[in-house]
């Protein structure tokens, strides 16, 4: 049974590739992003502060390399930068990075967060009805928190570094005659107490589409949760949530 569930699952992916570009396809993609983030952190799952965070421009952008090749995963890096600042007044003492806050302090923090995904995926349909892609995604998240109490000597910084493995997941589907499409994609992962994931649903417009290049304008809605667990001492219980308009180019 386990040989039959394998060798249908590698049809279905030479399948898959043999639709998808007949020589290599290049994406270049972009997004501007209203990002509301709310949520909590600390330096553990029992000492974390909320915070009440300003609302951020954000931006991302990815790259995307597909190809024909049975068995070879196309390949994809997207870039996203999460800055945002807030404040606090603390009801008990809160603890970060071995500076002690007493309670009722007012605090200020400055969260600078980015990460980069490196995905490898396989098309399993690619036509202009139904596209559907699935891989793996290794996050390299990157952040510097700076927490302070204003006008006193109180301060504290963390700097965060790890990856964090996800499954990807993307889906078009077309309108015919219209040049719209609807759109859905997301990384997610979760186990232990750590849950991280990242969607985004839209619609799309075909601006161009001819043999040389082809253009497409987005809008939708955008959502990354990072409930993270000891992550270079970092815990979070993080969402970032609003929406977005951006562009994609096909070469």
């Amino acid at each position: 049974m386990k040989k039959t569930i394998l060798a249908a699952s590698v049809a279905a992916m030479m399948c898959g590739t043999a639709q998808a570009d007949t020589i290599l396809g290049l994406y270049i993609g972009g997004q501007f992003w209203a990002a509301d983030a709310s949520g909590s952190f600390g330096e553990g799952s029992d000492n974390q502060a909320v915070f009440e965070f300003d609302d951020k421009q954000q931006g991302n952008f990815y790259v995307a390399l597909e190809h024909p090749i049975p068995l070879i995963p196309n390949i994809k890096i997207a870039s996203t930068t999460l800055d945002t600042v807030g404040g606090t007044q603390i009801s008990s003492s809160f603890t970060f990075n071995n500076q002690t806050y007493s309670a009722n302090s007012t605090l200020d923090t400055t969260l600078d967060a980015s990460f980069i995904d490196y995905t490898l995926y396989y098309e399993v349909f690619d036509n202009d009805l139904f596209t559907f892609d699935f891989g793996l995604t290794a996050r390299d998240l990157d952040a510097y928190i700076h927490v302070e109490k204003p006008q006193s000597s109180l301060e504290s910084d963390l700097k965060v570094d790890g990856y964090i493995p996800m499954l990807y997941l993307n889906g078009i589907i077309g309108l015919p005659f219209t040049g719209f499409n609807v759109f859905a994609e997301g990384n997610f992962v979760s186990y232990s107490d750590q849950t991280v994931y990242d969607v985004q649903a839209g619609i799309s417009y075909a601006v161009l589409d001819n043999l040389a290049v082809d253009l497409d304008i987005n809008v939708g809605y955008r959502i990354v949760k990072m409930e993270l667990d000891d992550i270079d001492n970092f815990y979070s219980d993080l969402t970032y949530d609003g929406f977005f308009a951006g562009a994609v180019v096909h070469f």
